[in-house]
């Protein structure tokens, strides 16, 4: 049985991941900050699912953490925890900056540097989820989109440095996805056409779709639009 690692599986798009591969019979470590909705345990009904709670918005924290997880012989490492704050950046306050680089930007780094070694010598995977935000002018979200774009120039540097080793590093690029990540945006949402977003299911798509893959190649950049472009801009209150 193989072994993975996942970060943010508490919800969104780390959850789809880590219920995916369960399902494909993975032993999943899931890092995150609350196992615990509606009173019960979100990932009760899986064996091989070994909660690791972790506020990765502190170094220190996850330093510790990764230190109890050092002898877990991992085959794959998937950085899917994100925080995004949108709106201008002269409104933005230091402490909305300071978690949007750690969590989206220093967790991946610090995390892949640390297990390296396992993942040369398993011939792993490392699976870093950005966003289509790296790739394109983005205002209003413009920390976020500079810390995906960071998350992304790091996995196809990191790749040119492993591929010798046989180790894959792959990034995702999702564009506007069905979760709960955009909650807190005042400023816009996933419109109510189905054709406009992507669906979780989509994502776990992918991520079967990559491990499926014959071990002499790796698709190193993997983009998910929806058919459809539509947002759905929020009136914000004066």
């Amino acid at each position: 049985m193989k072994i993975a690692l996942v970060t943010g599986s508490t919800s969104g798009i780390g959850y789809e991941i880590s219920k995916r591969l369960l399902k494909m019979n993975y032993t999943v470590y899931g890092i995150g900050r609350n196992f615990i909705k509606n009173n019960e345990n979100i990932f009760e009904e899986y064996k091989n699912f070994i909660p690791v709670t972790c506020d990765l918005s502190k170094l220190d924290n996850l330093e510790k953490t990764l230190h109890s997880l050092k002898k877990i012989n991992f085959d794959l490492i998937v950085n899917s925890a994100g925080i995004g704050y949108f709106g201008l950046h002269e409104e933005m306050n230091i402490s909305k900056i300071k978690n949007m680089i750690s969590i989206n930007l220093q967790t991946p780094l610090v995390i892949s540097q640390y297990f390296l070694r396992t993942l040369k010598e398993n011939k792993g995977i490392i699976i870093n989820i950005s966003s289509v935000t790296a790739n394109k002018e983005s205002p209003l979200a413009s920390v976020y989109s500079a810390t995906k774009a960071g998350l992304s120039q790091f996995s196809k540097s990191l790749f040119e440095e492993v591929r010798k080793n046989d180790v894959k590093v792959i990034t995702i690029y999702p564009d506007m996805t069905k979760t709960n990540f955009y909650d807190n945006n005042t400023y816009f949402e996933c419109d109510d056409d189905e054709k406009a977003y992507i669906k979780m299911e989509d994502i776990g798509n992918t991520i079967e779709f990559i491990l499926n893959q014959s071990e002499n190649i790796v698709f190193t950049d993997i983009t998910i639009k929806p058919q459809r472009h539509k947002i759905k801009k929020v009136k914000r209150k004066e």
